[in-house]
């Protein structure tokens, strides 16, 4: 290619508009000349024009050019060969060339082999399809996290840190944290632990793919409540195990004769506050659970993921606590008391898998933000933990009860509003012949955030209704946008 004839394609390049807005110049030209050179556009050898005449023809500073040549240079795509020029040092091999056309079309995006893993995880969608914030009409709710207090926990370590806290986190964790977390679970949790059992993890996600990956082999059988967390069903597909959905009933999860017909290794379940559907587990069922999983050498995970949002009744004691076997391993979050981007939550592990989860947690995942666990463990020891549970408990339960009142509507086109006593949503039922995915879609065209239940399902027949979360609407806005919800819902509902 002649270098006027080069130039006007990178001009054409530039002028496209198809990188980032907030690329830099040398970085698109550099992108340019790259694709030139990858797609055969400048050939293995071509001799690319001087830095001071592509200047001159892409009107460009010449600082800029040599930015491009320079990345090019050390990524091997040209050689600067010193008083000759710079030339394309890259040829791709013959093997990988396409002899059909010097410029092979862009694959399809459906029938394109990305080389990806069978697990299936790049498939389950994006994030914020299923993230479980669903009523959010635009405001958050972190200006009610004490920030300027969480400051000054975090500047009191960063002032004269200790070496250990700057390094890996080793041996479960930050100790202050790990007792500060053993005690508030054994008198709001009612949990049988001693520190040694607890481990501090990233959060809900890496606690159940660590008890996934040293308790369980790939094919293993694992029971999951239907319906079921998303996330954590994704973890446990992903980490090999076959999952077997078992139903929720008024008492919680509900095996039947045929389901004790299988031999799981692993059980996910919710007892505290099942989710999504809000009912907590029995004590027949929770002694039912634990005897199966004595008899049948099966490790249960109990997922407590919102315990301290309880509005209503006496609080639920852990299935943690009512076990004599050893069988359980009970976890928490940070995530949804303190903010989403701490990442942090603890595994509460049986004493004798206490080593084995200690190595398998520092050898897997190299934990650290152990400067974040000593200010979360003063925030816990000096009361400041317990304070603002208690004023989010506040807050939390007024939005609940106007979101309930601004919903009653709905029952009058045969929806039903699941009971609320904990946590941060509810749930609106349907007839199984309604499409909740539809409903979900008319009320996005409103500006309201809602999940479909018949996405947390697996098999059919599945459940229908709306999750709809609370915990992330300003309380003013409640009212205005619960009335709109219920429209919504009514209006497709008699449709």
């Amino acid at each position: 290619m002649k270098q006027l004839e080069l130039s006007e394609w990178l001009l054409t390049q530039l002028m496209q508009g198809n990188f980032p807005a907030r690329m830099p110049t040398h970085r698109r030209l550099y992108e340019a000349i790259r694709l030139a050179i990858t797609e055969h556009i400048l050939p293995a050898g071509a001799r690319l024009p001087s830095t001071r005449s592509l200047s001159q023809d892409l009107r460009v500073s010449r600082n800029t050019i040599l930015a491009a040549f320079e990345q090019l240079l050390d990524e091997g795509y040209v050689s600067a060969q010193t008083g000759s020029g710079t030339y394309v040092a890259y040829k791709q091999p013959d093997e990988f060339s396409n002899h059909s056309s010097p410029h092979p079309a862009a694959p399809s995006p459906i029938t394109e082999n990305l080389g990806l893993s069978k697990r299936g995880l790049a498939a389950a969608g994006s994030p914020s399809s299923h993230e479980v914030q669903p009523f959010t009409p635009g405001e958050d709710d972190y200006s009610g996290f004490p920030t300027m207090l969480w400051r000054r926990l975090l500047n009191r370590q960063w002032r004269a840190p200790q070496p250990e806290l700057l390094d890996y986190g080793h041996e479960g964790g930050y100790l202050p944290l790990r007792t500060a977390i053993a005690d508030y679970l054994r008198v709001s949790r009612a949990v049988n632990l001693s520190v040694d059992q607890v481990l501090i993890t990233s959060g809900t996600q890496q606690s159940i793919d660590l008890c996934a990956r040293l308790l369980t082999d790939e094919d293993d059988l694992a029971w999951v409540e239907n319906p079921c967390y998303w996330a954590a069903r994704r973890v446990l597909q992903v980490n090999g195990l076959k999952l077997h959905p078992v139903a929720v009933d008024a008492e919680g999860m509900a095996p039947s004769a045929l389901d004790f017909q299988t031999n799981p290794h692993l059980i996910y379940t919710t007892p505290s506050h099942q989710y999504p559907k809000g009912m907590v587990m029995s004590y027949g069922r929770r002694r039912l659970l634990l005897d199966y999983a004595a008899n049948r050498n099966a490790w249960i995970i109990e997922d407590d993921y919102d315990s301290e949002f309880r509005f209503e009744g006496r609080p639920i004691s852990s299935l943690q606590g009512m076990d004599q076997h050893g069988r359980v391993l009970y976890l928490g979050t940070f995530s949804k008391v303190m903010y989403p981007g701490i990442r942090l939550g603890y595994l509460v592990v049986p004493p004798q898998l206490v080593t084995s989860f200690k190595n398998g947690l520092y050898e897997l995942q190299r934990p650290g933000q152990v400067v974040i666990q000593a200010a979360l463990a003063d925030f816990i020891e000096e009361g400041h933990f317990a304070t603002h549970i208690r004023r989010l408990r506040l807050i939390y339960g007024e939005r609940r009860r106007l979101l309930q009142k601004a919903l009653a509507p709905v029952a009058s086109a045969g929806a039903k509003l699941s009971p609320v006593d904990s946590g941060l949503h509810m749930v609106v039922e349907f007839d199984a012949d309604c499409d909740d995915v539809r409903v979900a879609k008319a009320a996005a065209k409103q500006g309201l955030r809602v999940y479909p239940l018949s996405n947390y399902g697996m098999g059919e027949p599945r459940e229908k209704g709306l999750i709809i979360g609370y915990a992330y609407a300003a309380t003013k806005d409640i009212t205005q946008y619960g009335k709109i919800l219920a429209d919504v819902i009514q209006t497709a509902l008699e449709a």
